[in-house]
């Protein structure tokens, strides 16, 4: 049995990951403490994850005096912007959001750098890889003639997806809060943790074991005190019998 307690997971756990993925290649199983969803269902599926930082780089000109010799980089980047977003829906579970904009200087200067920072989600190995690949594309085709555009992978998950061993562990889980005098059911969420690490190495893999919560990242997050005990129990009763399912 091994216990840890990593401090990168919400910037990705990149540190981290290559120690979980060692880790993970001597276990059996791996049971993982995120918070149960705020209706108390632990989470047996996650989106796979990939943060890409797309840098563009134009030519700088004045504004007013003679724009058209300049190539705007911000231009370039509302563009790709719009073509992102429109990847949304294209398949089943993929969500795409360009987050973050950073670019120009003055106002009468027509912009020759920009950044964006982009957020890519799918459910499936599948979506995900056809999500990756079309934003890759767009990276290598430029709408505005002279932009150049640079795209980096930065930090990634793969998607965390139902398996047999993982139904399992489920079916384990429920039938400990049952006897524990409580029910529990499972869920697939759109967030990523050090479970998608492990799953996709062919671990068995459980999450969302913690107490209850919810309103993640915000000023109203909250904590349910009254399910630290019940939770703790049912962890207990998984680390007693996870032969059982694994």
């Amino acid at each position: 049995l091994t216990f840890v307690a990593n401090p990168d997971e919400e910037i990705g756990s990149p540190f981290s990951t290559p120690f979980i993925r060692e880790l993970a290649a001597s276990h059996k199983a791996a049971l993982v403490l995120e918070c149960a969803r705020a209706n108390g269902d632990i989470v047996s599926a996650r989106k796979g994850i990939a943060d890409y930082r797309m840098s563009l780089v134009g030519r700088a000109a004045h504004a007013g005096v003679e724009p058209e010799k300049g190539r705007s980089a911000i231009l370039e980047a509302a563009n790709q912007v719009i073509a992102l977003h429109a990847l949304n829906g294209r398949w089943p579970s993929v969500t795409v959001n360009a987050g973050v904009i950073r670019g120009g200087t003055r106002p009468n200067v027509v912009a020759e750098r920009c950044e964006l920072e982009i957020d890519v989600r799918a459910a499936t190995v599948d979506a995900f890889n056809e999500a990756a690949a079309e934003v890759e594309r767009l990276a290598n085709t430029p709408t505005i003639e002279g932009i150049e555009l640079d795209l980096e992978r930065i930090a990634g998950h793969p998607p965390m997806e139902k398996s047999p061993a993982s139904t399992r562990l489920v079916a384990l889980a429920t039938t400990i809060a049952g006897e524990l005098g409580f029910t529990l059911t499972d869920a697939a969420t759109g967030g990523a943790s050090d479970a998608n690490t492990t799953a996709a190495l062919g671990v068995p893999t459980l999450d969302g074991l913690g107490p209850v919560g919810g309103d993640d990242h915000s000023v109203d997050e909250w904590l349910d005190l009254d399910s630290v005990a019940p939770r703790t129990a049912l962890l207990a009763g998984l680390l007693g019998r996870i032969g059982e399912a694994v």
